[in-house]
């Protein structure tokens, strides 16, 4: 993706297709969203990135809490609430659309 071109989203910014995203769609859709990308922000979106490429559906928060815990070596409880400092409006809201993701269907905006 490049400058030039903007990525097909729909009606609440999230990509239509996941293969469009790249680091300077994130860098877009945080600004949008009022977040500045920093070494934790980045961590967690390359993760869930990861995860996308291998499974082909975005990671639930759990799998990304599991990450953190690892990561930062915090148990749980610490890990959700980093997640929920670094995207504030949410897991869904945030940083499944910075992630270049869909929106989840199935899940609470939470």
């Amino acid at each position: 993706m490049t400058t030039e071109t903007q990525p097909v989203r729909d009606a609440e910014g999230y990509l239509f297709d996941p293969l469009d995203w790249d680091e300077s769609v994130a860098q877009m859709l945080a600004a949008e969203e009022g977040i500045e990308l920093d070494k934790a922000c980045w961590s967690v979106l390359r993760f869930m990135r990861e995860y996308w490429t291998k499974h082909q559906v975005a990671p639930d928060v759990r799998h990304v809490v599991n990450f953190l815990v690892k990561e930062e070596g915090v148990d749980k409880k610490e890990a959700k609430q980093q997640l929920f400092r670094l995207f504030p409006y949410g897991y869904v809201k945030q940083a499944c659309k910075l992630a270049g993701m869909q929106r989840p269907r199935a899940w609470s905006t939470g």
